[in-house]
């Protein structure tokens, strides 16, 4: 899977997630740049991706996420 395709699940993930169509996902994209981000919806996110691309991440992976490129790369290395 190329990171193109990534990106393009990854939409939708954060569509239903933030209930936001409009979000647009780019490499540095982060928390504080989408409203209503916070611990609760990191941690909804962050499941929901785990189904949608069947990888599991660990806890210490998912502390060093720092935006939405970060997140493409550990889905492309465990995919």
């Amino acid at each position: 899977m190329d990171e193109q395709q990534i990106y393009a699940q990854l939409s939708t993930v954060f569509e239903d997630v933030f209930d936001d169509d409009t979000v647009e996902l780019t490499p540095q994209l982060s928390a504080k740049d989408v409203s209503g981000w916070d611990s609760v919806s990191h941690i909804r996110l962050i499941l929901t991706v785990e189904r949608k691309f069947k990888v599991k991440f660990s806890t210490s992976e998912i502390g060093k996420l720092e935006n939405v490129g970060d997140l493409v790369s550990l889905i492309k290395a465990r995919a």
